[in-house]
């Protein structure tokens, strides 16, 4: 592989790293607890992710349980994943949340697979956005004489073929996310 893509490939890998994060709080037939982590939590003046302040397990298919390290700040989680458009109701009790998430729909379904399909498309633009990146590179260490015409095709021809190779990978973690949401 020549050496322009191997200091560059590194930003295909930040890309599906940023997918995976990004389809993870999808819902599944499963509930994950994914689904709350990152959600913001204001307490004690400051805004944090869910994960720090508290253990989030899942107790059966269709629970969450949230367990803050602080019982005071139980009213801050409850107002936060009320405000983070979940579509559930937490049941505060005196010492964690619970949220019982209703079985999907074949609705629900279809609806959380369009937008797998959207936020898949939209990490393949990402691919393509760091492709015309890394061209640029390519194209300017020819024209600065750091490579010359043959090194650019070959480049050239590389580079198209690790964004194909990432763009499937891309396609193959939509295809296994499509299949644990329709799996009932």
């Amino acid at each position: 592989m020549h050496h322009l893509l191997d200091s560059q490939r590194h930003h295909f890998e930040k890309t599906i790293e940023f997918f995976k994060n990004d389809i993870s709080s999808l819902r599944t037939g499963r509930v994950s607890p994914s689904i709350v982590e990152n959600v913001k939590v204001e307490s004690y003046g400051t805004v944090s992710e869910l994960l720090t302040l508290a253990s989030i397990s899942s107790s059966d298919p269709h629970t969450i349980v949230i367990k803050p390290w602080d019982k005071g700040i139980l009213k801050d989680i409850e107002r936060a994943i009320r405000m983070a458009d979940l579509n559930i109701n937490p049941v505060v009790d005196s010492e964690f949340v619970r949220l019982n998430f209703p079985p999907l729909t074949e609705e629900s379904r279809k609806n959380l697979v369009k937008i797998l399909g959207k936020k898949s498309e939209e990490a393949k633009v990402a691919l393509r956005g760091q492709r015309e990146k890394i061209k640029d590179v390519i194209l300017a260490a020819e024209r600065n004489k750091e490579i010359a015409e043959d090194e650019r095709f070959q480049a050239l021809k590389e580079l198209d073929d690790l964004t194909k190779q990432y763009g499937d990978k891309i396609k193959e973690i939509a295809d296994q996310k499509e299949a644990e949401i329709m799996k009932i």
